[in-house]
Protein backbone atom coordinates (compact mmCIF):
# COMPACT_ATOMS: atom_id res chain seq x y z
CA UNK A 1 0.00 0.00 0.00
CA UNK A 2 1.04 3.53 -0.98
CA UNK A 3 -0.04 7.15 0.16
CA UNK A 4 0.49 8.84 -3.64
CA UNK A 5 2.97 11.25 -1.98
CA UNK A 6 6.05 10.72 -4.41
CA UNK A 7 9.27 10.26 -2.50
CA UNK A 8 12.04 10.87 -5.63
CA UNK A 9 12.36 10.89 -9.10
CA UNK A 10 14.17 8.14 -10.73
CA UNK A 11 15.98 7.37 -14.38
CA UNK A 12 15.34 4.40 -16.22
CA UNK A 13 18.78 3.22 -17.12
CA UNK A 14 18.64 -0.30 -18.36
CA UNK A 15 15.36 -2.26 -20.16
CA UNK A 16 15.46 -5.97 -20.79
CA UNK A 17 12.54 -6.99 -22.92
CA UNK A 18 11.62 -11.32 -22.03
CA UNK A 19 8.59 -13.25 -23.05
CA UNK A 20 5.29 -10.75 -22.61
CA UNK A 21 7.51 -8.97 -19.97
CA UNK A 22 10.57 -6.49 -19.32
CA UNK A 23 12.86 -6.22 -16.63
CA UNK A 24 14.04 -2.16 -15.94
CA UNK A 25 16.63 -0.06 -14.06
CA UNK A 26 15.80 1.90 -12.21
CA UNK A 27 18.53 4.66 -10.90
CA UNK A 28 17.64 6.54 -7.45
CA UNK A 29 18.57 6.68 -3.94
CA UNK A 30 16.56 8.40 -1.64
CA UNK A 31 14.10 5.01 -2.21
CA UNK A 32 16.32 2.67 -1.28
CA UNK A 33 16.96 3.78 2.00
CA UNK A 34 16.23 0.70 4.52
CA UNK A 35 15.25 -0.94 1.16
CA UNK A 36 15.71 -4.80 0.91
CA UNK A 37 15.13 -7.35 -2.06
CA UNK A 38 11.49 -8.10 -2.12
CA UNK A 39 10.78 -4.69 -1.10
CA UNK A 40 8.01 -2.72 -2.93
CA UNK A 41 8.35 0.21 -4.87
CA UNK A 42 5.39 1.88 -6.76
CA UNK A 43 6.78 2.99 -10.30
CA UNK A 44 5.03 5.70 -11.92
CA UNK A 45 2.18 4.50 -9.08
CA UNK A 46 2.44 0.59 -10.45
CA UNK A 47 3.52 -1.56 -7.58
CA UNK A 48 6.88 -3.28 -8.32
CA UNK A 49 9.15 -6.11 -6.60
CA UNK A 50 12.79 -4.91 -5.73
CA UNK A 51 14.67 -8.30 -7.65
CA UNK A 52 17.99 -6.74 -7.56
CA UNK A 53 19.63 -4.13 -5.14
CA UNK A 54 22.56 -1.63 -5.32
CA UNK A 55 23.95 1.39 -3.32
CA UNK A 56 22.52 4.00 -6.18
CA UNK A 57 19.92 1.73 -8.51
CA UNK A 58 17.41 -1.35 -8.47
CA UNK A 59 15.74 -3.78 -10.74
CA UNK A 60 12.12 -4.74 -11.69
CA UNK A 61 10.51 -7.13 -13.70
CA UNK A 62 7.16 -6.51 -15.28
CA UNK A 63 4.36 -8.84 -15.98
CA UNK A 64 2.35 -9.06 -18.82
CA UNK A 65 -0.72 -7.91 -17.01
CA UNK A 66 1.19 -4.46 -15.62
CA UNK A 67 2.47 -3.95 -19.22
CA UNK A 68 -1.16 -3.90 -20.55
CA UNK A 69 -2.59 -1.40 -18.10
CA UNK A 70 0.41 0.83 -17.48
CA UNK A 71 2.74 3.50 -19.88
CA UNK A 72 5.67 1.48 -18.15
CA UNK A 73 5.38 -0.87 -21.38
CA UNK A 74 6.05 3.10 -23.36
CA UNK A 75 9.37 3.43 -21.13
CA UNK A 76 12.72 4.82 -22.71
CA UNK A 77 16.64 4.50 -21.44
CA UNK A 78 17.18 8.18 -19.51
CA UNK A 79 13.03 8.33 -19.00
CA UNK A 80 11.94 9.57 -15.60
CA UNK A 81 9.73 7.72 -13.25
CA UNK A 82 7.94 8.94 -10.02
CA UNK A 83 9.08 6.95 -6.82
CA UNK A 84 7.41 5.74 -3.30
CA UNK A 85 7.87 3.28 -1.02
CA UNK A 86 5.67 1.50 0.61
CA UNK A 87 3.88 2.91 3.48
CA UNK A 88 4.05 1.22 6.93
CA UNK A 89 1.28 1.57 9.58
CA UNK A 90 3.70 4.53 11.34
CA UNK A 91 3.72 6.58 9.19
CA UNK A 92 1.06 9.42 8.11
CA UNK A 93 -0.73 9.30 5.49
CA UNK A 94 -0.66 12.29 3.73
CA UNK A 95 -2.29 11.44 0.85
CA UNK A 96 -4.68 8.70 0.42
CA UNK A 97 -4.51 5.38 -0.13
CA UNK A 98 -3.03 3.61 -3.09
CA UNK A 99 -2.64 0.09 -3.58
CA UNK A 100 -0.18 0.45 -7.07
CA UNK A 101 -2.67 -1.24 -9.04
CA UNK A 102 -3.46 0.72 -12.10
CA UNK A 103 -6.94 0.78 -13.72
CA UNK A 104 -5.56 2.16 -16.98
CA UNK A 105 -4.21 4.65 -18.90
CA UNK A 106 -5.19 8.48 -19.42
CA UNK A 107 -4.11 10.70 -21.91
CA UNK A 108 -3.49 14.28 -21.47
CA UNK A 109 -5.47 16.56 -23.70
CA UNK A 110 -4.79 19.98 -22.52
CA UNK A 111 -2.58 21.96 -20.04
CA UNK A 112 -3.43 25.41 -19.44
CA UNK A 113 -2.26 27.98 -16.45
CA UNK A 114 -4.69 29.15 -13.72
CA UNK A 115 -2.68 31.83 -11.98
CA UNK A 116 -0.03 29.74 -9.85
CA UNK A 117 -1.46 26.71 -10.42
CA UNK A 118 -1.21 24.59 -13.88
CA UNK A 119 -4.13 22.82 -15.01
CA UNK A 120 -3.98 19.05 -16.69
CA UNK A 121 -7.22 17.66 -18.79
CA UNK A 122 -6.81 14.13 -18.53
CA UNK A 123 -8.97 11.62 -21.20
CA UNK A 124 -9.72 8.03 -19.59
CA UNK A 125 -12.42 5.28 -20.48
CA UNK A 126 -15.89 5.81 -19.34
CA UNK A 127 -15.91 3.11 -17.56
CA UNK A 128 -13.59 4.73 -15.00
CA UNK A 129 -15.15 7.52 -15.00
CA UNK A 130 -17.89 6.50 -12.70
CA UNK A 131 -15.15 6.52 -9.84
CA UNK A 132 -13.86 10.03 -10.01
CA UNK A 133 -15.41 12.58 -8.19
CA UNK A 134 -14.97 16.41 -8.18
CA UNK A 135 -12.92 16.97 -4.94
CA UNK A 136 -11.89 13.24 -4.56
CA UNK A 137 -8.60 12.03 -4.99
CA UNK A 138 -6.96 9.93 -8.67
CA UNK A 139 -3.70 8.48 -8.59
CA UNK A 140 -2.03 9.85 -12.07
CA UNK A 141 2.30 8.01 -12.18
CA UNK A 142 1.84 7.44 -8.80
CA UNK A 143 0.54 10.98 -7.42
CA UNK A 144 -1.72 11.67 -5.51
CA UNK A 145 -4.15 14.52 -7.00
CA UNK A 146 -7.08 16.21 -6.24
CA UNK A 147 -9.88 15.80 -9.22
CA UNK A 148 -10.87 19.95 -9.37
CA UNK A 149 -13.77 19.43 -12.29
CA UNK A 150 -15.20 16.45 -14.87
CA UNK A 151 -16.76 15.75 -17.68
CA UNK A 152 -18.25 12.28 -19.79
CA UNK A 153 -14.68 11.41 -20.95
CA UNK A 154 -12.09 13.38 -18.58
CA UNK A 155 -11.11 15.14 -15.67
CA UNK A 156 -9.32 17.71 -14.29
CA UNK A 157 -6.19 17.68 -11.71
CA UNK A 158 -4.18 21.70 -10.81
CA UNK A 159 -0.61 21.75 -9.54
CA UNK A 160 0.94 24.22 -7.74
CA UNK A 161 4.58 25.13 -8.65
CA UNK A 162 6.00 23.07 -6.19
CA UNK A 163 4.28 20.20 -7.25
CA UNK A 164 5.26 20.72 -10.84
CA UNK A 165 8.78 20.25 -9.55
CA UNK A 166 8.49 17.12 -7.44
CA UNK A 167 6.43 14.88 -9.71
CA UNK A 168 7.20 13.81 -13.68
CA UNK A 169 3.93 14.96 -14.64
CA UNK A 170 4.68 18.70 -14.33
CA UNK A 171 7.15 17.69 -17.40
CA UNK A 172 4.25 16.27 -19.40
CA UNK A 173 2.96 17.44 -22.91
CA UNK A 174 -0.15 17.32 -24.26
CA UNK A 175 -0.75 13.88 -25.99
CA UNK A 176 1.45 12.07 -23.57
CA UNK A 177 -0.10 8.77 -21.28
CA UNK A 178 -0.19 8.59 -18.03
CA UNK A 179 -1.32 6.21 -15.56
CA UNK A 180 -4.29 6.48 -13.84
CA UNK A 181 -5.37 4.51 -10.17
CA UNK A 182 -9.02 5.26 -9.18
CA UNK A 183 -9.80 5.38 -5.54
CA UNK A 184 -10.40 2.10 -4.25
CA UNK A 185 -13.27 3.20 -1.80
CA UNK A 186 -15.34 3.88 -4.77
CA UNK A 187 -14.25 0.92 -6.61
CA UNK A 188 -15.19 -1.47 -3.21
CA UNK A 189 -18.89 0.17 -2.72
CA UNK A 190 -19.57 0.10 -6.53
CA UNK A 191 -18.86 -3.64 -6.51
CA UNK A 192 -20.87 -4.39 -3.69
CA UNK A 193 -23.79 -2.37 -5.05
CA UNK A 194 -23.40 -4.25 -8.26
CA UNK A 195 -22.80 -7.45 -6.68
CA UNK A 196 -26.16 -7.39 -4.57
CA UNK A 197 -27.67 -5.97 -7.52
CA UNK A 198 -26.85 -9.08 -9.75
CA UNK A 199 -27.86 -11.58 -6.94
CA UNK A 200 -31.11 -9.96 -7.00
CA UNK A 201 -31.49 -9.94 -10.62
CA UNK A 202 -30.52 -13.49 -10.73
CA UNK A 203 -32.36 -15.07 -7.97
CA UNK A 204 -35.88 -13.33 -10.25
CA UNK A 205 -34.48 -14.93 -13.25
CA UNK A 206 -34.49 -18.97 -11.35
CA UNK A 207 -37.81 -20.28 -12.61
CA UNK A 208 -37.58 -23.67 -10.83
CA UNK A 209 -40.82 -26.14 -10.52
CA UNK A 210 -41.39 -25.35 -7.08
CA UNK A 211 -41.89 -21.86 -8.29
CA UNK A 212 -44.34 -22.70 -11.10
CA UNK A 213 -46.27 -25.20 -8.75
CA UNK A 214 -46.45 -22.42 -6.26
CA UNK A 215 -47.70 -20.23 -9.10
CA UNK A 216 -50.18 -22.44 -10.24
CA UNK A 217 -48.08 -23.14 -13.97
CA UNK A 218 -47.18 -26.92 -13.32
Amino acid sequence: MFTGLVEEIGEIFSIENSNLSLRIGVKCKKVLRESKLGDSIATNGTCLTIINLEKDCFKADIMHESLKRTNLKRLSLGDKVNLERAVSLSAPLGGHLVTGDIDGEGVITDIYNDGIAKIYVVSIKSKLMKYIVEKGRVTLDGASLTVVDFDNDSFKVSLIPHTQKMITLGEKKVGDYINVETDIVGKYIDRILFFEKDKENSSKNNISKDFLVENGFY
